[in-house]
């Protein structure tokens, strides 16, 4: 099998999709040989370069940006370049304001290891059909392909408060008590300001890529007309 590689075409749709130009966005590469890596961009051509390099040089299991309204003052932790064995990183009380409800469906299988194919489809399907019912109250969502699973964005401004984390954490409750099951789970935790998510078009590399089993590109499959 022919390994994927980073798309940088991709990377550079994603940022301009999920983040406003200049705003500040980390990036962090969790569990590499040079432990962890990350860094702040308001500079979107350096973040989308260095999420390319990154994705190459470490292969780690994946690469990630935090999805919210981040303080600017991070950016003197590691200014428009990533950083090894970073002592701090984004917290909760760092984000100024949720711009987004993230909605990860991960297939069921034993922990550390890339999804099935059949797994794969099955989460991206369970994701349209989320998508398709809630389309009449919440509208259509950004739908991605997390290279294991399936993402769901839906655009938001709230608050980073306890009654924002409360009401995610109640929606996500409710995604999971009716769209669950021994197939495809719905992420109940990743109701966090702060939560880190898959930089699209990098690489997912859950355990060793094997046939049937393979490590994919993650990518944005479907954008709502509001977002072109």
């Amino acid at each position: 099998m022919t390994p994927p590689r980073a798309d940088r075409a991709e990377i550079d749709r994603g940022i301009s999709l999920l983040f406003d130009p200049g705003e500040v966005v980390e990036v962090r590469i969790p569990k590499t040989r040079a432990g962890v890596v990350a860094g702040y961009f308001d500079d979107h051509e350096r973040l989308a370069a260095a999420i390319q390099v990154a994705d190459g040089n470490y292969r780690a299991g994946g690469v990630y940006y935090v999805l919210n309204r981040t303080n600017p003052a991070l950016l003197g932790r590691a200014y428009n370049r990533l950083k090894e064995r970073a002592e701090y990183t984004t917290a909760d009380n760092d984000i100024l304001r949720r711009h987004w409800l993230p909605i990860d469906l991960d297939p069921v299988r034993p922990a550390g290891i890339s999804s099935s194919d059949e797994e794969h489809v099955a989460a991206i399907k369970r994701a349209r059909i989320i998508a398709n019912d809630m389309a009449t109250e919440w509208g259509w969502p950004i739908v991605a392909d997390s290279g294991n699973g399936a993402h769901l964005l839906y655009q938001i401004d709230l608050p980073n408060n306890e009654d924002s984390l409360k009401s995610v954490s109640r929606v996500l409750a409710e995604l999971d008590r009716r769209y669950s099951d021994a197939t495809v789970k719905v992420d109940v935790t990743s109701a966090n300001a702060a939560r880190i998510w898959k930089a699209y078009g990098t690489v997912a590399r859950k355990g060793d890529s094997i046939p049937g089993r393979p490590h994919r590109l993650s990518g944005i499959l479907e954008v709502p007309d509001s977002h072109q």
